[in-house]
């Protein structure tokens, strides 16, 4: 059985959508632990890339050493595979990951964790009016309006103050990811989707080491327990990411991206355990509610006839 067969069959798609929610729900809190372990201050932005750099360059060597394992040869890109993960490099890696390092060292992991969900109404936007690879409906549009009605609420939850700058750099990264989304969903038509994913890791990890050092950034200490928590985060990196890019190549993006809305809870209720941050849990369930409703209309608009077009 082809992987197109596997991997666009219902059960295999949920499971795996699943998991890879999960991984990300969890680098919410592992990556504002890895700030504790390592030294990192709140205001000390070169650092933050640098360590952001250090988990998404090992995350491309875990991708490529694996498939090359797997293939029993070295994984190569070809020449026509260098635009691709060039320009997936730096939105997907860079920018992406740059805004979201910063914002999460403004704000709290769990208005991070509901404020990402975002990306999953900024995706279709992309997907039905630039790149038009979808159709828009209205059933779209009232999922959009109840999912960023969730972003709306946790933001007038009163411990979590105002709108900041970090809740503007969050919103910007899952922009970001927004468009790496479809993105992927194209170059994969042309590309192997694992090798896109080590590559671009690799190249946009060195991006943020140099920009990193560039800002001064270091890392004063590297205790095992550190170390640990970053193989960790580049595993998160290497799994989620990878699988996330063949279930884009084999379904539409916002069959797929329906199962962001695992995102705001696995990071929501996880970084209010092992952050044991202070949270308004009534705002916080109310704001998961509407963010999660919004995307399961959306998947209920995406289950209509004129979606089956799309994975032809």
């Amino acid at each position: 059985m082809d992987a197109q067969k596997v991997f666009s069959k219902p059960f295999v798609l949920v499971l795996t959508a699943v998991f890879c929610c999960l991984l990300w729900g969890s680098a919410f809190p592992a990556i504002k632990t890895g700030y504790l372990l390592f030294e990192i201050d709140g205001a000390d932005h070169g650092s933050q890339i640098l360590f952001a750099g250090l988990r998404f360059s090992l995350a491309g060597v875990l991708v490529i050493a694996f498939e090359s394992a797997r293939r029993r040869k070295f994984l190569l890109p070809a020449r026509g595979d260098l635009p691709a993960i060039g320009i997936l490099s730096l939105a997907q890696t860079s920018l992406h990951y740059i805004f979201f390092y910063l914002g999460l060292s403004m704000t709290a992991g769990t208005k991070s964790s509901v404020l990402t969900a975002s990306t999953v109404f900024i995706a279709l936007i992309f997907a039905c009016f630039h790149f038009r690879t979808e159709k828009f409906s209205f059933l779209k549009l009232l999922g959009c309006l109840v999912g960023f009605g969730g972003v709306v609420l946790i933001n007038l939850d009163g411990n979590y103050a105002s709108f900041g700058w970090g809740d503007g750099f969050i919103l910007i990264a899952a922009a970001f990811g927004a468009l790496s989304s479809v993105l992927i969903k194209i170059f994969s038509q042309k590309s192997d989707p694992v090798l896109l994913s080590g590559y671009q890791f690799f190249l946009g990890g060195v991006t943020m080491i140099a920009v990193g050092f560039a800002l001064g950034g270091r890392l004063n200490v590297f205790p095992w327990d550190g170390a640990l928590l970053l193989v960790y985060l580049a595993f998160v990196s290497a799994a989620a990411y990878t699988l996330w890019g063949i279930l884009l190549k084999y379904n539409p993006v916002t069959r797929v991206t329906v199962f962001n809305f695992l995102d705001p809870v696995a990071g929501f209720v996880l970084s209010a355990i092992f952050l044991r941050e202070e949270i308004d849990w009534l705002f916080g369930v109310l704001a998961l509610l509407l963010v999660s409703g919004g995307i399961l209309i959306l998947h209920f608009a995406g289950v209509r006839p004129e979606k089956q077009k799309e994975t032809e």
